[in-house]
Formats: structure tokens, sequence, C-alpha cells
């Protein structure tokens, strides 16, 4: 059987409270109109004004304000919810993991994606600079989950430029991609 998806659409900001209350707004009416997998864009709960405050605001898996409010979100509504990235804390200092997280309709954290592949990148037209892998520590395991709509791989963004990784997700017998992305106007 069908189930519908919802790819949610926010612009998020620096303020994480903020951006919950967007989010849960925007969740609930997904499930209104009969969503079963609700899916969250990359950095939906923290838009950070600079790579160290992102750092700073890592929650450790498992626990934390943005954690929290996904369990909360997928088990009142009865939907299997992807958190988009959140900022974890990972093994090396200075940095935090680019997680995506995905609970099932009870509310329980199912499964984990750590971004792979960095964005380090200079956008000659415009100047733009980014050097995530700065910041951000990269994940190293290829995840596909049994859910209810099929076996779903998870990545995330810049992910989306390495076909090799999406060679391994349907190895493993994907149905269903999540691709939850922040991208720049240029990018």
């Amino acid at each position: 059987s069908m189930s519908k998806v919802a790819a949610i659409q926010m612009a998020s900001g620096p303020n994480i409270q903020a951006n919950l209350d967007q989010a849960k707004r925007l969740i609930e009416d997904a499930a209104k109109q009969g969503a079963g997998l609700v899916v969250l864009p990359e950095n939906f709960a923290l838009m950070a004004m600079s790579e160290p405050e992102r750092v700073k605001q890592a929650e450790v898996l498992g626990k934390g304000v943005i954690q929290k409010f996904l369990a909360a979100q997928s088990k009142k509504h009865g939907i299997w919810l992807v958190g988009g990235t959140i900022p974890l804390q990972g093994e090396e200092t200075g940095k935090s993991l680019a997680a995506s997280l995905l609970f099932n309709d009870k509310g329980e954290q199912v499964a984990h994606y750590d971004k792979i592949h960095m964005f380090d990148v200079l956008i000659k037209d415009s100047g733009e600079k980014y050097n995530e892998s700065q910041t951000t520590e990269a994940g190293n395991e290829i995840v596909v989950v049994d859910s209810p709509f099929g076996k779903i791989g998870m990545a995330v963004c810049y992910d989306l430029r390495f076909p090799e990784l999406f060679r391994n997700l349907a190895d493993k017998g994907m149905d269903i991609c999540v691709l939850p992305s922040a991208f720049t106007a240029i990018t």
C-alpha cells in the first residue's frame, strides 16, 4: 500500500526553539494530510550563525532538546520521522557530527546516519567558500533500515554527488532514499 511522504521545507535560523516551533506546525500539518513518513531538512533545528556555535549546541546521542522533540512528535502523530540533520557530539574536539535520525511511530529512534561526504568547496563565480570538514566529523557507516514503507536508505545533501554511496545503498536493498538537504542559492 502506498503511503504519503511529506518533505518539509523551512527556513531555519539560529534560535533552536523558534525552529522547533515552526517544525512542529509543519509536522502537524503533514500528519493531518495523511503523511506516514515525514522528512525534515538538513539543519532544520539550527542554522547557526557560526560553525563553532553549531558545535557548541551538539547533543549527545539519545538525549537533548532536539531529540526529545523528534521522539515526541513522531509518537504524538503516529508517524515515522526523519530528523533532517542535527549536530551530535562526536569523537573529535571542536567538531560535531551531522546526524540524520529516524524515529518510528512509537517515538523510538530506530536509525542514525552520520553524513559521510563533507562540503569543502570554493565557488569561483561568487567567492563563496565552504569548509565543512573543519568543524564536522565525517561518518563512515552506510545505513539502510526496515520500515513499513520498505527499506529506507539514509543520506544527506552533499552525499548526492557520490554515486558509490547510492550503489551501496541499493546493494543493501534500499527501496526509498531520504536525503535531507540545505542548499545555498548558488549551489
